[in-house]
């Protein structure tokens, strides 16, 4: 191997995140984030190839269908890797660099092309379950960075439960690579192994492969979307012939546009429309919020214009496993609505977007009422929950989410970022005796529903279609009216409710948006301990002189710091910088002891950012916008501290 070469694989280890929600990278050749070049390095070539083997090693140690069984020594070629990837231009070349790796490792590759990230999960799941007792040990890898721009592009790798591997195990990959990487007889192994092989990548697809994960996914989302429970599914399709709904996607090129979802739609009779759904064909920013909202917008407002059934519409990020809403909200009066130019008129339109925090609570409300209606969760007279019954969020997560959850008498835990910390946290809890329907990462939107272990737009779509859909009948409440019962506010319901009248009885608060400008910092502080501990210093003092305005103005009065790491979340840390690269809040509470507001920050695992934001009770933004700007100045002058 030559020096060059060498240097060349250390300087692209240095700009990569290995974390376990995904390895990422800019993997296009010209190093443009925004590039759409289907190029790729010879150096990322072998890291690919690098990353490719060490998973079919792992698998061949007899890692696969469990994670606390201790490693086999003894090696197997009895592997079968499920490969799939996002619609990114540099897919493919990476896939060319895995392809004669894993064949010099004898393991059976079943390449399906552009799939969605719940896809091939499901596919995953399915292959397991049906080859549970055979010798042959199996896993996906997933070529994809999800909302990252497109220049980007990572590597995800999971089991047969459907998700992606858990942290624990994902970071002990990791620590492997970071050895196996820095050998030049492995790299040189890699090398050989990339070059010398079959590289073309169209001649290991099958396209019954694909047919196989769309036919997975499709059974599973049925199972997951009704949760066993055939009435509700009976409910829902009565519900469509009674009232017609339609639903829209702006695909963005992305791996939805070639998946199940306007099949899945169709069949239970929802109207459907789409745009960009050529795969590969993006045409704005991938990740699904502002902006990239925007063409959505107008689809659903001609749309409705067409037909007032379409109500609601999605918009996917690459890799399809999350998918922001927007909305036909017929409170917005004409006097507030967007003005949009038509060829010959002003056209006062309805459509808008919903906030990620939004969207989860929603989703949260639906699902819990769902549990209700089957008979999953039973209350008694007083109302108290006779079920136990939970339900996992990341740390950034906004307190509307426990405001749904203690109408139903539901508990909330908390994980750090990451969906592998928040399903391995929902594991842990069911293992304990939780029912855990619904959990997720209110802070990127989406949700994730079990046995499902991965957002899916279908899931959050069919949440609300089911909200709108099961109405109260033959002395059954519906799942609007189970929700406004238990959360006392049954002035909200009336027989003809819309979507709107649903999200007005959301519970109010004001929540920074991870991707507004405001929440995102560059610091150059790299041990985020240190940082978080000088933190500390600044907020004491600051409370000191602060206390009273915050007191008269927003009904702050007590504090208390939270660390998350991982699975875990730590009350009352006396040392912030306890919290080390995972969350740290800052948790504000009222003269009464209610929990009203917080501050949040943390280092991001997948970006080199620093993202911090603001949750606070009420729907004005004065509290939210003068929290938010406080902490962004106290971590400045920490990052500023020599």
């Amino acid at each position: 191997m030559n020096m060059i070469l060498e240097n060349e694989i250390n300087a692209a280890l240095d700009r990569m995140i290995l974390s376990a929600s995904g390895w990422r990278t800019v993997f296009a050749a010209d190093g443009d984030e925004e590039s759409a070049s289907e190029h790729i390095t010879k150096a990322h070539s072998i890291i690919a190839g690098a990353a490719a083997y060490l998973f079919a090693e792992y698998l061949a140690q007899g890692r696969e269908g469990t994670h606390n069984t201790e490693e086999k020594k003894e090696f197997s070629s009895k592997s079968l890797i499920l490969l799939g990837t996002d619609t990114r231009p540099t897919g493919k070349a990476i896939i060319e660099a895995m392809m004669p790796v894993l064949a010099a490792f004898s393991c059976e590759v079943r390449y399906a092309g552009f799939v969605a990230a719940p896809e091939i999960m499901a596919w995953a799941r399915k292959e397991g379950a049906e080859k549970k007792n055979s010798q042959k040990h199996i896993g996906f890898i997933y070529i994809s960075a999800s909302h990252n721009p497109i220049g980007h592009n990572g590597i995800k790798f999971g089991l047969t439960d459907g998700g992606v591997l858990p942290a624990e195990e994902a970071n002990q990959l990791i620590d492997k690579f970071k050895t196996f990487i820095t050998n030049k007889n492995n790299i040189q192994k890699i090398e050989d192994q990339i070059f010398t092989g079959n590289r073309t990548s169209s001649s290991w697809l099958n396209p019954s492969h694909k047919s196989s994960a769309c036919n997975a996914y499709f059974n599973f989302a049925e199972e997951v979307v009704w949760g066993g429970c055939d009435l509700i599914a009976a409910a829902v399709k009565d519900g469509l012939e009674k009232k017609p709904l339609g639903v829209v996607c702006d695909f963005n090129g992305s791996a939805r546009a070639v998946s199940i979802d306007m099949d899945f739609f169709s069949k239970l009779g929802i109207l459907t429309g789409a745009i960009n759904h050529e795969p590969g064909q993006i045409v704005h920013r991938i990740v699904p919020e502002g902006d990239s909202l925007e063409p959505c917008c107008l689809l659903l407002d001609a749309a409705h214009k067409n037909d007032n059934s379409y109500v609601l519409g999605y918009v996917p990020d690459c890799d399809g496993d999350r998918g922001n809403l927007v909305i036909w909200d017929d409170s917005i009066t004409h006097a507030k609505a967007r003005p949009l130019e038509s060829c010959d008129s002003i056209v006062r339109a309805k459509a808008r977007p919903l906030e990620s925090q939004e969207v989860f609570a929603l989703a949260v409300a639906a699902e819990l009422s769902h549990l209700v209606w089957t008979g999953k969760l039973k209350h008694d007279d007083s109302g108290r929950l006779l079920t136990k019954a939970a339900i996992a969020v990341n740390d950034p997560t906004s307190m509307r989410t426990d405001r749904i959850a203690q109408a139903f008498g539901v508990s909330v835990f908390r994980a750090e970022v990451g969906e592998a910390n928040v399903v391995s946290l929902a594991r842990k809890l069911r293992e304990e005796g939780y029912i855990v329907r619904i959990l997720g990462e209110g802070s990127a939107g989406g949700n994730i529903t079990h046995p499902s272990a991965v957002r899916d737009p279908i899931n959050t779509v069919l949440a609300i279609v089911k909200m709108l859909t099961v109405r109260s009948s033959n002395g059954k409440s519906g799942l609007f009216e189970i929700w406004c019962k238990h959360s006392n506010q049954m002035d909200k319901y009336h027989e003809n409710f819309t979507l709107a009248d649903i999200i007005a009885s959301l519970p109010d608060f004001t929540t920074t948006s991870a991707y507004h400008e405001d929440a995102v910092m560059r610091i150059k502080t790299m041990d985020h301990s240190v940082l978080k501990n000088r933190y500390q210093q600044i907020f004491l003092k600051e409370w000191e002189e602060k206390s009273g305005k915050l007191n008269a103005d927003y009904d702050i009065c007590k504090w208390q710091a939270i660390a998350y790491n991982g699975t875990a979340e730590t009350r009352n840390i006396s040392h912030f910088g306890e919290a080390g690269k995972g969350g740290l809040k800052i948790l504000f509470s009222n003269d009464k002891g209610m929990e009203i507001a917080y501050i949040w920050m943390r280092g991001s695992a997948t970006e080199p950012v620093f993202r911090i934001m603001a949750d606070t009770q009420g729907c004005g933004e004065n509290m939210e916008r003068y929290l938010l700007d406080w902490q962004r100045k106290m971590i400045m002058e920490a990052d500023s501290i020599i």
